[in-house]
C-alpha cells in the first residue's frame, strides 16, 4: 500500500515550517509567516500532529533543528521541475552541512558553467528549503544574498551548521581552518626567536 500524502507543521527557532510529504518523499517545505503567500496544500493531504513517526519528514526536520542530525534521509519530489533546476538541486544536495558554495561553482558542478544567475533563479524556486540546502549558497565574495526566507535566517542556519562567519573564501566556500591567510596577520604571537632578539637588544 502506497504511503498517504500528509501535511505537518513543525515549530523551529526560526519559524514554523509546513511539510507536505508522502513517506520519505518530500513535496514541499513552506515557512508559515504572516504576510508571506502560502503554497496550496492538496485537500487530500492528511493532517499529521506530533509525535511524528521516526524517519518521517517532519521528524527529521525537527531533529535537524534540535541538532540531532545534519543531513536528511529524504527524497525530494520535484514534480514539474525543469531539467536545469533538477541538475542544480542534485548538485546542491551534495553540499554538506558546514560547507558553502558560490552560485558560480554550483553552476559548474551542475554541468552549466557560467550560469550563476540562472542558479540564483533555481534557488529562488526551491520548493524544499532546508532539506535542499539553498542557504549554503553564497555570493562570490562570501556575501549573503538572495534568500527567500530572509537573510537573518540564512545566517542562523549557517551558524547552526558551523559555517558562519564566512572567512577566507574560495569559489568553494571557506578555506580549511588550518590554512593560514592574511586574515590571521596581526593575530599571530611573536615567535620565540624574535622575542629573544628583542630581549637581547634591550
Amino acid at each position: 500500500m502506497a504511503p498517504a500524502l500528509e501535511v505537518a507543521d513543525v515549530p523551529t527557532p526560526i519559524g514554523t515550517f509546513r511539510v507536505v510529504y508522502e513517506g520519505r518523499e518530500v513535496h514541499l517545505v513552506d515557512l508559515l509567516e504572516r504576510g508571506l503567500p502560502q503554497a496550496v496544500v492538496p485537500d487530500s493531504a492528511r493532517r499529521r500532529r506530533p509525535p511524528f513517526p521516526a524517519g518521517s519528514a517532519p521528524r527529521q526536520l525537527a531533529e535537524y533543528f534540535r541538532r540531532e542530525r545534519d543531513g536528511f534521509d529524504l527524497a525530494p519530489a520535484l514534480e514539474g521541475v525543469s531539467s536545469f533546476d533538477r541538475a542544480v538541486y542534485a548538485a546542491l544536495a551534495r553540499v554538506p552541512a558546514g560547507a558553502t558554495v558560490t552560485y558560480g561553482e554550483l553552476a559548474r558542478r551542475a554541468g552549466h558553467p557560467g550560469a550563476a544567475r540562472a542558479v540564483g533563479g533555481a534557488m529562488h524556486r526551491n520548493p524544499i528549503p532546508i532539506v535542499l540546502p539553498c542557504h549554503r549558497v553564497v555570493g562570490d565574495a562570501g556575501s549573503l544574498t538572495g534568500y527567500g526566507l530572509g537573510l537573518w535566517r540564512k545566517r542562523w542556519l549557517l551558524d547552526r551548521e558551523g559555517a558562519w562567519p564566512l572567512r577566507s573564501r574560495t569559489p568553494d566556500g571557506p578555506r580549511s581552518a588550518a590554512q593560514r591567510t592574511l586574515d590571521d596577520v596581526g593575530r599571530r604571537s611573536p615567535s620565540p626567536r624574535s622575542t629573544t632578539r628583542r630581549t637581547a637588544r634591550a
